[in-house]
């Protein structure tokens, strides 16, 4: 069986709503039944089939070719089998992801992994604001699972983050790890503003020492024996955070502001 293939035949003007195009929908559906499926296009409609060429036969293996910013809702709510996306992914990629892998080759719009609750989602561009969060109305974001970005992040990655594990080989933007609940952010790059603003709990592993405000406090530079166990779970993911070995940091605790408990940890390179 050859992976199930949309080749999308021009970029479309307005968003795609491709939420229904996942292996979980997908099964025992002949590619008959798939082109007349019905996808929101801004607020029209349009059927698969008069955007994309499709191909294949194995629902459980998805490939989206030619791929565009425009095509939001990619995986969403998908819980089996794994998406591959040869080219950019629009808004709400991974959305509500329950298990299962996607790969995108590309860079992604705003509110990757939003609401995740498991899975693996592989961003090798870069991803807007908001990885991670929740959506709107929604006071738990990225609930489990992992997400891993090659690229930089925008603004507030992991903003409301309960559990899971993102790691950001670039930059993120401002706010990251605000509101954070639990879980685990790690950054290699530089961050904006603000991090761990109002961050209840949870860790927010760097790098680079960025610009901290004032309500995260200083507790001074520790052996933390624990990180050997984070670093060598990494190693499976053949990523550059394999390569981290430095127990040491400086520790910072916050955001004191909101009674936080949240930790942020500075990797010290000197040693």
């Amino acid at each position: 069986m050859t992976a199930l293939t949309f080749s999308l035949k021009q970029t479309p003007r307005y968003a795609v709503n491709c939420s229904v195009l996942t292996p979980d929908n997908l099964a025992n559906i002949s590619i008959k039944d798939i082109a007349n499926l019905t996808l929101g296009l801004g607020n029209t409609a349009t059927t698969a089939g008069e955007l994309f060429e499709i191909s294949g036969s194995d629902p459980q293996q998805i490939v989206f070719k030619n791929s565009s910013n425009k095509l939001d809702y990619i995986g969403a709510y998908m819980s089996t089998g794994t998406i591959t996306v040869e080219g950019d992914a629009g808004a709400y990629l991974g959305f509500n992801l329950k298990s299962g892998k996607i790969l995108c080759h590309g860079n992604t719009e705003a509110f990757a992994a939003c609401n995740m609750t498991n899975g693996f989602l592989h961003i090798s561009g870069n991803t807007g604001d908001f990885l991670g969060a929740g959506s709107d109305g929604l006071r738990k974001g990225m609930r489990g699972g992992t997400v891993i970005v090659k690229g930089n992040a925008g603004d507030r990655a992991g903003d409301q983050m309960r559990r899971g594990l993102i790691m950001i080989e670039g930059n993120a933007g401002d706010y990251c790890a605000s509101r954070m609940i639990a879980g685990t952010i790690v950054v290699l790059g530089g961050l904006g503003r603000y991090a761990a603003f109002n961050m209840h709990r949870g860790t927010l592993l760097l790098k680079k020492t960025p610009q901290l405000h004032s309500t995260i406090q200083d507790c001074g530079t520790h052996t933390l024996p624990f990180l050997n166990l984070l670093f060598k779970s990494l190693a499976k993911y053949h990523a550059l955070f394999a390569d981290l070995k430095n127990l040491r940091v400086q520790r910072y605790v916050g955001d004191a502001a909101y009674k936080g408990n949240g930790e942020v940890l500075i990797l010290d390179c000197r040693h």
